[in-house]
């Protein structure tokens, strides 16, 4: 499969976050209780998502990952307990779109890795990935999740 791969400019973005570890293995029920609790907040808030729910992946050990876990939101809200106060970083970003399940996203990484390089792109060292799909709702071959690597600046 392809991927097409590019540099955009995005806006800081403020977020509601859930900082935790976790293996690769307990991601969909560590994911799904982070965002139920971040939803649930935001109701109580009466506020609403900016956007889609993602997870910036802080490293890459698949058996104990530090992951924040968020929502974006349209300014700046309290935290609470968990739920932090954050914000997706705004600059230069490499980004590609991966459709498909997420247990199979690995070679979409690979190709944006390989064109970040090959096009002299220096990743800050976090991973971002905006799911843009209710798994609920959408079959798993058709799953949009968005990939995004803040760059460094020059």
């Amino acid at each position: 499969m392809s991927y097409e791969c590019k540099v955009r400019e995005q806006p800081t973005q403020p977020a509601l976050t859930i900082r935790t570890r976790a293996a690769v293995q307990d991601l969909p029920q560590v994911l799904g209780k982070a965002f139920g609790a971040i939803a649930q907040y935001l109701g109580e808030l009466g506020g609403q998502s900016a956007g889609p729910p993602f997870a910036a992946y802080h490293n890459m050990d698949m058996q104990d990952l530090d992951i924040e876990i968020g929502f974006p939101v349209p300014g700046k809200l309290p935290g609470r307990d968990d739920i932090k106060v954050s914000e997706i970083p705004g600059g230069r970003a490499a980004t590609c779109l991966y459709v498909g399940p997420y247990s199979d996203i690995g070679p979409a990484y690979n190709a944006l890795s390989q064109w970040m390089k090959e096009n002299g792109h220096e990743p800050t060292g976090v991973a971002y990935e905006m799911y843009l799909d209710d798994p609920d709702q959408t079959p798993p071959e058709e799953l949009k999740t968005q990939i995004l690597f803040p760059l460094r600046t020059a």
